[in-house]
């Protein structure tokens, strides 16, 4: 069953790896537009911003341990769960931005600009 399955994936790989160059030349419309926002607003704005407010959990943990925590020890533990858990965020966190990007880069939405955001054209006299 498995030798069935290895040689059905491998016979179709190529026909999968066709349908990838057709699904980015194509144009879904506002639909679109919306996961082109919604993707370049987590990967800019949305994820430094949660990195940044795990970085400042992360250096209070350390502040909590090492200048806190001198001569308390309770102050200590909370200390080292702090940072245990702001580095098990910072993982999280990198890897939810790995999976933007890889769903950026796989739907074809890469390389694309902000959709529907007002400028201002100023000339130059």
């Amino acid at each position: 069953m498995f030798k069935l399955f290895t040689l059905l994936t491998l016979a179709l790989l190529p026909a999968v790896t066709a349908a990838q160059g057709i699904a980015q030349s194509s144009n879904a419309g506002p639909f679109q537009d919306l996961l082109i926002n919604i993707l370049e607003f987590s990967d800019a704005v949305l994820i430094p911003f949660i990195i940044g407010i795990g970085f400042l959990f992360f250096v209070w943990g350390i502040f909590k341990y090492f200048i806190f925590g001198g001569a308390d020890e309770e102050a200590k533990t909370q200390g080292k769960s702090l940072i245990i858990w702001a580095t098990i965020g910072f993982v999280l966190i990198i890897i939810f931005w790995g999976v933007i990007n890889l769903l950026t880069e796989s739907t074809g939405l890469a390389n694309s600009e902000l959709q529907n955001i007002p400028t201002i054209n100023v000339d130059d006299n």
